[in-house]
């Protein structure tokens, strides 16, 4: 996955967790609408995670740790 590629499925998340956020919150479900901006920043720090890890595994193999 490029750089790219990550920086437009986070925002493409964000997004859809906004409007998730503002469809619940007009219809009275405060709850829900938190919950799911919870579960959004998490699948994005999952992500971000995952990304990180592979940049520390390229370290690895570039400097032979």
């Amino acid at each position: 996955m490029t750089g790219v590629d990550l920086i437009f499925k986070v925002a493409a998340i964000g997004i859809l967790v906004a409007v998730l956020n503002l469809l619940l919150v007009r219809s009275g479900r405060e709850d829900q609408a938190m919950l799911t901006t919870i579960a959004g920043l998490i699948v994005v720090l999952l992500m971000v995670v995952q990304q990180i890890s592979n940049l520390f595994d390229t370290i690895k193999s570039v400097f032979d740790l």
